[in-house]
C-alpha cells in the first residue's frame, strides 16, 4: 500500500510543478492555489509512505516520478524537445525507479526484523543516533 500511496504523491508533484508554470511566477490566482494544494497533498502522502518505506528510497522514487511526468507532460502539452538523448536519459529515471522498487522488495523480503514484527520508528522508541538533536 505504501508503494501506491507514493505512486499517488509522486503524481501530485507533477501536478504542482505544471500548475507552476501555469501560475506565471504565482500571479494568477487559481494555477498558484492548484500549486499549493497539489503541493501539501504530495509532501502529506510521501510523510505517509515514509512510515513504511525506507527514506533514500521512497524520496528518489518520489522525485523520479514527478520529473518524469514532468517531463512527459512538457513534451505532450508545451512541445518541449523529445530527441533521442532526452529520451535516453528519461528511460534512465524510468529504470532508476523501477531498479528501487525491485531492490527494496528484495530487502524487505530478506530482512527478519521486517517479516511479522511491528518496526518502530526513532521517533516512537527514542533510540536515536549520537549526536541527533
Amino acid at each position: 500500500m505504501a508503494w501506491i500511496i507514493l505512486i499517488v504523491a509522486g503524481l501530485f508533484e507533477t501536478v504542482w510543478a505544471v500548475s507552476m508554470k501555469y501560475s506565471d511566477g504565482f500571479s494568477r490566482l487559481w494555477p498558484s492555489v492548484i500549486t499549493a494544494v497539489a503541493m501539501v497533498i504530495s509532501l502529506y502522502l510521501l510523510a505517509i509512505a515514509l512510515r513504511s518505506l525506507p527514506l533514500g528510497t521512497a524520496y528518489t522514487v518520489w522525485t523520479g516520478i514527478g520529473a518524469l511526468g514532468t517531463v512527459i507532460y512538457g513534451i505532450a502539452v508545451f512541445g518541449e524537445s523529445k530527441d533521442l538523448l532526452k529520451m535516453v536519459f528519461v528511460m534512465m529515471i524510468l529504470g532508476g525507479i523501477v531498479g528501487l522498487k525491485i531492490v527494496s522488495d528484495k530487502e524487505s523480503a530478506g530482512s527478519k526484523t521486517d517479516q511479522g514484527k511491528t518496526v518502530r520508528t526513532e521517533a516512537e522508541t527514542g533510540n536515536y543516533p549520537p549526536g541527533h538533536p
